[in-house]
């Protein structure tokens, strides 16, 4: 019988009785290379802060109190809050989320595109999209900081041209960390919002097109919907690493772009270092990232339901 094993039962049976060790491998690596370092950031959260760097094993909620609350030099004055960190944590999600909306207003109409040539070659544009990434995140965003330089291309460009008469003063400004980001993490959009389009059908728009419906109205009411699993995972993947980013806020930015993924790199670097502050940053920036994700779960739960 087709699908039968020795014994007489069937690959399915098998493979259903097998499955709890037939995921043990993924359990471990998930476990070792996922839980443990999370785990072991949250372990250092609480723990009290050695001067030479690293930790001293005694246990305290001073990392947040110093992340929330500001109580002086000497830490004798009545708490007061702590702006300093929370306005750098506003501008991250600010920043991560205008680059979420200019990579869906970009990276949607390209995806389109893509999705709407010849299927021989959808392949072609689709490794166009991927090319950037054959090269190192760090060395695009150097190259993207000499391209915007005051002395760089885009500025001798336009002073040849005569568009400007001076150097534009790009470099460390919220518009450069802004490029930085769009830059880096625009093809995460493109992506899944190209595996979307091309399972759409047409013949959707079509049916509108016959009942007098508007291009406009098309797209909000006919295909919006149906590609918007597409839309979600992109806004997702943009959203989530450009919160975290350091690269572009470090290159490209300066003091008054501090980002988040900024603040928790300055802690963990030299013996100057404040590792259960820079654990503490992170696992706020990890309860956010898990309360966005869980507000979209539930809301897609009720839209199912």
């Amino acid at each position: 019988m087709a699908g039968a094993a020795p014994g007489g039962a069937s690959r399915s049976e098998i493979y259903r009785g097998n499955g709890p060790r037939l995921m043990l491998p993924i359990w471990v690596f998930i476990g070792i290379f996922l839980v443990m370092p999370v785990v072991m950031m949250a372990v250092h959260s609480f723990l009290t802060k050695e001067f030479r760097g690293g930790v001293i094993w005694e246990f305290t909620f001073a990392a947040y109190d110093q992340f929330f609350f500001d109580r002086g030099l000497f830490g004798d004055e009545p708490p007061k809050i702590e702006w300093t960190y929370i306005g750098i944590f506003w501008r991250s999600i600010w920043q991560a989320g205008l680059a979420t909306v200019f990579s869906l207003l970009i990276g949607f109409p390209t995806a389109w595109f893509i999705a709407t040539r010849k299927p021989n070659v959808r392949p072609g544009w689709l490794f166009l999209i991927t090319i950037p990434y054959w090269v190192n995140l760090l060395i695009r965003t150097v190259s993207m900081k000499f391209l915007i330089r005051d002395t760089g291309p885009l500025n001798e460009f336009l002073l040849w041209s005569g568009v400007i008469s001076e150097p534009l003063s790009l470099v460390n400004t919220n518009f450069a960390v802004q490029l930085g980001l769009f830059y880096s993490y625009l093809p995460f959009m493109v992506l899944p919002v190209y595996a979307a389009v091309e399972r759409y059908d047409f013949s959707l728009s079509e049916a509108a097109a016959d009942l007098y419906s508007d291009n406009w109205t098309t797209l909000r009411l006919v295909i919006l919907p149906v590609v918007k699993p597409g839309i979600v995972a992109g806004c997702i993947l943009v959203f989530v690493p450009s919160l975290g980013a350091f690269l572009a806020p470090d290159l490209l930015g300066g003091a008054k772009t501090f980002m988040i993924g900024s603040l928790i790199e300055e802690q963990f670097k030299g013996a100057a270092g404040n590792w259960p502050f820079g654990a503490a940053a992170a696992m706020i920036l990890l309860a956010i990232v898990l309360g966005v994700l869980l507000l979209h779960a539930h809301a897609q739960t009720r839209v199912e339901r």
